[in-house]
């Protein structure tokens, strides 16, 4: 399945021990570096503050080199990477097919702009636009997400001549000044005046509303047990109603959690979501909007999700508005969540505007606006130019992306290897009191870590990270996030194999009962 890459790697498994097989001088080069010593002084002197605050790990890590789904550090260690640079690296680190074609555009032409002709630029717009539906079918360059995100607001304002954006608690769009308005998490937000006219929408774990209630809860936050429930298959297929036994079910009115009838066999958050954004129109804004900004799985957020219907019902509320409805696909996109390459599809539903980034270049600075003809001829007022934009090295890394994501079939490998991964995950929540929730799609995964599965507090930071510690101790690189920073982020890169995510299980598992033995 994954191709010419897939022979490169073998090793044999002892809980979380990993010997492997191979030419590590083929591999790991032998070049000098800094010592960890010296770079945190250089770090600490020279590099921003929030440099150090956003540091991982008490003692941090120095990579070295990686190649595919690992990395080096400095002494050798070798890390299987279920964070890939913060869902960024894509096809793999260093994949052959990306670095060929970034060394030989590189001794081509480094750089030049829209300003002329240049093969990379048109080449990767025809293939880009080739993976949408109609009418997405215009493209405009960036250098990141943050930026494409500024972009979709500018151009849904010019488009509908309206001011008010929506957005969701718990969002991530940026951290620029225009789309750190749009961001709906406490700690990426200044005590500055940011996001004029961006309004906020609750929005919360799907099985958290629709829960059993306590006599049935050690499955989990979802009630039942995930075996029990038959929600496994549906945590691939983005929330479908959920298979709850009697509970007291919880919803979202009026930006408040409330108590709902109880009910079998169906969750009514998508109608108290509704309801919400119904709300919000009628009482909050004016009576026109310009658009809704919706991550099709919030990331940042905690890898939260909607429940099936609500996108499309709301992509329709919002139109009626005269909105525009932006989906943001940073994150989610180029097969993150699975074999539609992009989460959207998954809620029936075809943006108005696409933004992207992360993964569309396997690491190299790179974003994109896709949107139809109509909306995109908005810009013509004026004279917009990006410098970097289309620059002709991230062109031709981002068209052997979508080269290696469809020949190597990455996208179905991250639904079979996410849903795998997600069913060992799953039987680790009915192990351990701690592990709250299981979510996710693909290979965007987030388990939420609570102090029990009663009260569903958040477990305290620092007992995450502790786990967060031992994990990386072990061999394995997670990322963090959550609204309360409770939810460990698992987003590696989509050549990982079952096997990878048995050695993943195998530490996280060890980690937790560390955890147990501590407490």
């Amino acid at each position: 399945m994954l191709g010419h890459s897939a022979h490169l790697w073998y090793y044999i498994k002892d809980a979380a021990k990993m010997e492997f097989f191979d030419d590590m001088d083929a591999v790991v080069s032998t070049c000098t570096f800094l010592s960890e010593q010296q770079m945190m002084e250089i770090r600490k002197r020279y590099c921003g503050p929030t440099t150090m605050v956003n540091t991982y790990y008490k003692k941090p890590v120095a990579i070295r080199q990686g190649f595919m789904q690992w990395l080096w550090d400095l002494n050798g260690k070798r890390y299987l990477d279920f964070f890939s640079g913060v869902a960024t690296v894509s096809v793999g680190h260093c994949h052959p097919r990306v670095n060929a074609a970034a060394k030989k555009q590189m001794e081509r032409l480094w750089h030049t702009t829209n300003i002329y002709l240049h093969n990379p630029l048109h080449e990767y717009c025809e293939k880009l636009a080739a993976l949408f539906p109609e009418p997405l079918k215009s493209v405009y360059l960036t250098n990141s997400g943050s930026e494409a995100n500024d972009l979709a607001m500018l151009l849904a304002r010019l488009y509908t001549g309206n001011f008010d954006i929506i957005t969701f608690r718990g969002a991530y769009h940026g951290g620029s000044p225009h789309s750190v308005g749009l961001t709906r998490v406490g700690s990426y937000r200044f005590p500055v005046a940011t996001g004029l006219g961006c309004h906020q929408l609750s929005l919360y774990s799907v099985r958290r509303l629709c829960r059993a209630s306590e006599s049935h809860g050690k499955g989990g936050l979802s009630g039942g047990g995930l075996e029990e429930s038959g929600h496994i298959a549906s945590r691939q297929e983005n929330i479908v109603e959920h298979r709850v036994s009697v509970a007291a079910l919880v919803g979202v009115k009026r930006g408040k959690v409330v108590r709902m009838r109880e009910s079998r066999g169906s969750c009514h958050a998508k109608d108290m979501y509704l309801e919400q954004l119904k709300d919000t129109l009628d009482t909050s804004m004016s009576k026109s909007v310009a658009g809704f900004f919706a991550e099709p799985i919030q990331g940042v957020g905690g890898v939260v999700q909607y429940p099936k219907g609500y996108l499309k019902e709301a992509f329709k509320m919002i139109r009626e508005r005269g909105g525009v409805c932006i989906a943001d696909e940073v994150q989610t996109g180029f097969g993150r969540t699975g074999k539609d390459i992009w989460a959207f599809k998954a809620h029936d539903v075809v943006p108005d505007i696409v933004t992207m980034a992360k993964g569309i270049a396997n690491g190299f600075p790179m974003g994109a606006v896709i949107t139809s003809r109509d909306i995109a001829d908005t810009l013509t007022r004026a004279l917009h130019f990006n410098t970097f934009g289309g620059n002709p090295i991230g062109c031709a890394a981002g068209s052997a992306v979508i080269d290696a994501l469809l020949e190597d079939k990455l996208a179905q490998n991250s639904t079979e290897v996410g849903a795998y991964l997600l069913t060992g995950l799953a039987k680790l929540q009915s192990k351990f009191e701690i592990i709250g929730d299981v979510r996710g799609k693909g290979l965007l995964i987030g388990v939420e870590m609570v102090k029990d599965k009663v009260t569903r507090k958040p477990l305290p930071d620092v007992e995450m990270n502790q786990i967060f510690e031992d994990c990386k101790d072990m061999g394995l690189l997670l990322g963090k996030g959550g609204v309360h920073g409770q939810t460990f982020r698992m987003k590696p890169p989509l050549c990982v194999t079952k096997a990878d995510a048995d050695f993943a299980l195998a530490v996280f598992e060890l980690a937790l009962k560390s955890h147990e033995k501590r407490q």
